[in-house]
């Protein structure tokens, strides 16, 4: 297992830490302090050569903007919420409209713009950083001052764990996720059609054309949504349905976990034979297969495109804010927050 630091220095920033995380299999984990971001992911194909399997820009300084979050810490709150208001024991509490008339992502200044402490750790099967940040009452309109640590860790059966964890000295709302986007190729100038994924769950929210969830479940039999059975992301890749027109012909869609089959997702790639297994407590999944991202900024290798990746954002609902029968996402003095997310790649698809 090893660890390395390095400075980066963006014009008009404060300095940056990147770390870079390996371990004895050849796996590893690059990630900046600035936004909690993931900037590298590099696993072996079936046959032994190491590749980047998310996208990354090959300019750090397109991480200041960043519009498609790539990489990055979601909070406080991940996903959308409605008309940018929400209320809590009958008081409105207004957010940043920075998505039209709704609030994504936090805001733009969000954790995925904040500078994190962080305190590197070693073990003898894993390495990893606690980065840690404190939120202000009032900070993007949130009631409530919280305590955050996000740890990354690495293990060496290939697998990055994320924890996360908050406390709040009053009732807010929260919850977090990591929005990496996936190509289990290697190659940034691939798209994802041909990964075939296996998602446990047997409903989703369905979203009006503003990408807001309307409050009713939709069943996934029969429809380009059920991935029960392993099969291509291609296959959900068009306008035939109003569901993927919604979301500009792809998906971009809360599902709620089943629970009772792991791990909760799979990811393939046959071409490189790599894999990806991801298992989580949280009780939803936002599955994204960018049908939205800006294209034309430059990555390592390539540029941004629609469908150039996956983003598998697991979390709770901020629909629960506006509508019933959603996982809250409510944090209080007496119920910290605690959730665990893992990615474990490998290699062997199915046949």
């Amino acid at each position: 297992m090893n660890m390395e630091t390095q400075e980066i220095q963006v014009p008009g920033q404060k300095a940056w830490t990147l770390f870079q995380l390996e371990n004895d299999q050849g796996m590893s984990v690059h990630f900046l302090n600035f936004g909690g971001i993931i900037t590298n992911i590099s696993v072996p194909d079936q046959n032994g050569n190491s590749k980047n399997v998310v996208l990354t820009y090959e300019d750090f300084g397109d991480y200041i903007e960043n519009p498609g979050f790539l990489g990055a810490l979601i909070g406080r709150v991940a996903g959308r919420i409605k008309n940018a208001s929400f209320q809590i024991e009958g008081r409105e509490y207004v957010v940043e409209a920075n998505e039209g008339e709704h609030h994504l992502h936090g805001g733009e200044r969000g954790f995925h713009q904040c500078l994190w402490k962080a305190s590197p750790f070693e073990g003898d099967r894993e390495i990893g950083v606690k980065l840690s940040h404190k939120s202000l009452e009032g900070e993007g309109g949130y009631p409530g001052t919280i305590h955050v640590e996000v740890t990354y860790t690495l293990t060496n059966d290939n697998q990055l764990i994320i924890d996360y964890f908050a406390e709040t000295d009053r009732k807010t709302v929260l919850t977090m996720t990591n929005h990496s986007y996936f190509n289990l190729s290697g190659k940034a100038d691939h798209t994802v059609h041909h990964h075939s994924l296996l998602l446990n769950s047997s409903r989703f929210a369905e979203l009006d054309n503003q990408l807001i969830p309307t409050g009713k479940w939709i069943d996934v039999t029969d429809t380009p949504f059920d991935f029960r059975q392993n099969r291509k992301l291609g296959s959900s890749f068009s306008n035939e349905t109003a569901q993927q027109r919604a979301a500009n012909g792809g998906i971009d869609h809360f599902f709620l976990l089943d629970g009772e089959r792991k791990p909760a997702i799979r990811l393939e790639d046959a071409e490189s034979g790599r894999t990806l297994e991801v298992e989580t407590d949280q009780p939803g999944i936002v599955i994204y297969t960018s049908n939205n991202l800006p294209e034309g900024k430059i990555l390592s290798e390539g540029k941004t495109m629609t469908h150039s990746g996956i983003c598998i954002e697991t979390q709770s609902s901020p629909a629960s804010l506006h509508e019933t029968g959603f996982p809250d996402i409510f944090l209080t003095p007496d119920r910290p927050y605690h959730r665990r997310t893992s990615f474990k790649f490998g290699t062997g698809v199915s046949e």
